[in-house]
């Protein structure tokens, strides 16, 4: 069975300190499911195909690989980003996917040759990630 990612919404809400403003992030299915999250990267409606990768890592090289084009990749392990992100690890100039879907985003890494946070790597590429 393939769903289909209907929308990524979001709309903005307040921590209970007051002091930092989050996004949430909708993902809902073609069969009308709806999971909540918090939106990282570039805030846009897509519409498109999702898809799952369970490597335990290399990220960067998923989002970068030309056979994700136009999808929404879940990544399956639970922490993403720890290790930031670096050109040297990417499949080609700049990612393809269309919507990336994660339990946890790490927005501190902690690799000797981080270049960026990956938040940062999806953000400035214009990619969402939830």
């Amino acid at each position: 069975m393939v769903f289909f990612l209907k929308r990524i919404f979001t709309r903005q809400f307040f921590e209970k300190s007051g002091k930092e403003a989050n996004m949430k992030g909708y993902l809902i299915l073609e069969d009308g499911s709806v999971f909540e999250g918090t939106l990282h990267g570039e805030e846009k409606e897509i519409l498109c195909e999702v898809v799952f990768t369970t490597g335990m890592t290399g990220y960067e090289e998923t989002v970068t690989d030309p056979s994700f084009e136009g999808q929404a990749v879940v990544l399956t392990y639970p922490m993403i980003g720890n290790y930031g992100a670096n050109a040297e690890d990417t499949e080609s100039k700049h990612p393809w996917i269309s919507a990336l879907i994660v339990r946890e985003l790490s927005s501190f890494p902690s690799n000797f040759r981080c270049e960026e946070s990956f938040p940062d790597y999806l953000k400035r590429h214009g990619i969402t990630a939830l």
